[in-house]
């Protein structure tokens, strides 16, 4: 490490070199290390033949995106390393199938390849760190690549003496009062400024456009179906009022401010049944949906105070699949079933042009965002042209097919449901008269309260545990209990003025954290391709924005009118598919459709034998068809309770499936699968 750190302080480094193939390249390392005096003037077409014989011999692509390149010579004087970053990466066969962006180029006299050995071992250790590689990757110069370099050495040293929990340090339990809290604010207040600087980059303003319609759709859509089943008690404006005061104070306050707060499937169902409830015993609905909401908001910030989140350490990757897919599942079964309902509309509402251009331009938004999305693995345009559109893809696409429903007005299709004006949907005051029911509603309400309460805390932290997952490569650390407390008194807060309750939306944070995220492509062994975090721009200033704009939505009525549902439709399908990217439930799901000589070379398949990872599947998919039929069921109240049945069912697993398999099957992150060798 000495030598490659010595090398780039004497400004021995190409940054964005230009160069089309090896030999270019070669040629131009070479010219740049007769000047700067490593090698002979006499010795620069040798040294570029010798480095391209050797790569003629066998490419010195190590992976992770780095190739060392070497040659020994009679005739050099002495050892010397060239750091080169090109500026378009090269597929040279690397064994990860991650392109190459950066070659370390040794050069030295006959013999001297055993001193380079320390440096090899430096070098294939810090590229492995995807922090590092990120960095490296934006550094404009020296003193900022030596600051990476630094920086990595610091972060993957281990102390030997000290052992390492396998427990988040989120998730480690205080003892005491307020002590999970505290640990979060001393984590995360050192990052609080730079929670807002770092959100001043291109790829923060695309993900806020994307997010931004990403969330006003299905807080329009819950707001308008809230409005039907509850008498118009709670509706759009509502809705939007409640997104925009939850997720600002959120992104302000939060210890992890990368989950968007929203409203839920399984919190829509839960209003509805408390407004059905209301009616049975003829009481108020607002009053009672205030009291249950404050004893839900007391007993989650109760969790908060002492500490409860410690208990998701017993939540796995077995539980956090369950739960993505069911809101994966959510998203797309509303797409898919809103467009149905306008061809079963036919003759009586709808006509067949409004149907298919319906259709078509829901359709289109998904076919768009998806194919723009995957735009940063085309070889076609610049890479900043790539990565712009891959990053806007969701915003282009919305952009494209409104303009589309706009030039063919002549059909009148259904557009996005906003008021017409800012005030309370029925007309009703503000705030809510808690003292319209009897005392012994104000008590009762303790029990759905309490049900709140664990639909709360199971859909914040489930959440945060997805948006925390390791193979997301956050950096400043979590806020399990502040968030929690964050939410809870939140929800006293809306219910006091009758705006509906605000959680952590799953799919919606896993959006934001691959809108934020820098991905490379890595090719399996049998040649499948998938994208892999390597870093994320951690901010609030996105969460901030998307909300902010959210509440401002309610100045522009007549600009959101032009966007037609169906395009929104087409963006719900797209997020409900890309949440499913990194699910490895659903990839041994199509294990079941797929011809069993053709299955991709995963670590889980080479590990674990193939009927007992049939059998695990079989039993993840037993407990999200049971969570789907009690969603659509009278039960729907008891919804949290089920989800928290789920670990329980983990821990039963263990007396059907050995811990070795488990361990691979459950385990908390993806295993490196290849081998880095150096020659």
């Amino acid at each position: 490490m000495d030598q490659l750190r010595q090398s780039v302080e004497s400004g021995s480094l190409l940054l964005d070199l230009e160069g089309s193939n090896l030999e270019d390249i070669f040629r131009q390392v070479a010219d740049f290390a007769a000047r700067k005096g490593l090698i002979p003037d006499s010795q620069q077409h040798r040294v570029k033949e010798a480095l391209l014989q050797r790569e003629k011999e066998i490419s010195t692509a190590i992976g992770h995106a780095v190739a060392v390149p070497h040659t020994y010579l009679d005739e050099l004087e002495r050892q010397a390393i060239v750091f080169v970053r090109l500026k378009r990466p090269l597929n040279l066969g690397a064994p990860d199938g991650i392109p190459t962006r950066f070659l370390i180029v040794l050069l030295g006299t006959t013999g001297a390849a055993a001193a380079h050995l320390d440096t090899l071992t430096a070098i294939a250790r810090l590229m492995s760190d995807d922090t590092f590689r990120y960095e490296a990757q934006i550094a404009d110069s020296a003193q900022q690549l030596l600051a990476a370099i630094d920086a990595s050495i610091v972060r993957t040293a281990v102390p030997t003496s000290m052992p390492v929990s396998e427990v988040p340090e989120g998730l480690q339990y205080s003892g005491r009062l307020f002590g999970g809290i505290i640990g979060d604010i001393r984590r995360r207040l050192p990052h609080y400024v730079s929670d807002f600087t770092d959100g001043l980059h291109p790829k923060c303003l695309a993900a806020t456009l994307f997010l931004f319609f990403a969330c006003l759709a299905p807080t329009v859509t819950f707001g308008g179906v809230l409005s039907v089943h509850t008498g118009g008690e709670i509706g759009a404006v509502e809705m939007i009022v409640g997104a925009a005061l939850c997720g600002v104070t959120f992104a302000l306050l939060a210890g992890q401010p990368l989950e968007i707060l929203g409203g839920t499937g399984p919190m829509l169902v839960f209003i509805i049944v408390l407004y059905d409830l209301s009616v049975l015993f003829q009481l108020p609905f607002l009053p009672v949906y205030a009291w249950v909401g404050l004893w839900g908001s007391l007993l989650v910030v109760i969790l908060a105070i002492t500490d409860a989140s410690c208990l998701m350490q017993y939540f796995t990757r077995f539980t956090d699949e369950i739960f993505a897919g069911l809101i994966s599942l959510i998203y797309i079964y509303e797409a898919v079933s809103a467009l149905a309902r306008i061809f079963e509309d036919l003759d009586q509402r709808s006509h067949h042009d409004v149907a298919l251009l319906s259709l078509l331009l829901a359709l289109g938004t998904f076919y768009i965002a998806m194919s723009l999305s995957r735009f940063r693995r085309s070889r076609y345009l610049l890479p900043r042209v790539r990565e712009f559109l891959a990053d806007f893809g969701p915003a282009i696409a919305i952009g494209i097919m409104t303009g589309i429903a706009v030039w063919m007005h002549e059909v009148s299709i259904d557009v996005l449901n906003v008021p017409d004006h800012f005030g309370t949907t029925s007309g009703r005051p503000w705030t809510v008269d808690l003292f319209a029911v009897p005392l012994w509603v104000r008590f009762a309400a303790v029990i759905p309260g309490l049900l709140l309460c664990v639909l709360f805390y199971l859909d914040q932290n489930i959440t945060a545990r997805l948006v925390n997952n390791r193979d997301h490569r956050l950096r400043k650390g979590e806020g399990y209990h502040l968030n929690l407390a964050v939410t809870g008194g939140l929800v006293g807060v809306c219910s006091l003025f009758g705006l509906p309750w605000h959680v952590a939306a799953t799919v919606r944070s896993l959006n934001h954290i691959r809108a934020l995220g820098t991905v490379e492509e890595v090719v399996g062994r049998d040649g499948t391709t998938r994208d892999r975090i390597i870093h994320v721009r951690e901010n609030r200033l996105t969460g901030f924005a998307i909300h902010a704009l959210i509440g401002c939505s309610l100045l522009l009525l007549g600009w959101l009118k032009l966007v037609p549902m169906a395009v929104l439709y087409g963006l719900f399908l797209f997020m409900g598919i890309v949440s499913m990217s990194g699910n490895q439930f659903f990839e041994r799901l199509t294990l079941w459709l797929m011809d069993s000589s053709l299955y991709p070379v995963t670590h889980y398949l080479r590990r674990v034998p193939r009927w007992t990872v049939h059998c695990f599947t079989a039993l993840q998919a037993v407990c999200l068809g049971i969570l789907w039929v009690v969603k659509v069921s009278p039960l729907a109240i008891l919804f949290p309770l089920f989800i928290a049945l789920l670990v329980p069912v983990r821990f039963f697993a263990e007396r059907f499936f050995s811990q070795e398999h488990l361990a691979v099957l459950d385990a908390a992150e993806e295993p490196e699968e290849e081998e880095m060798p150096w020659f």
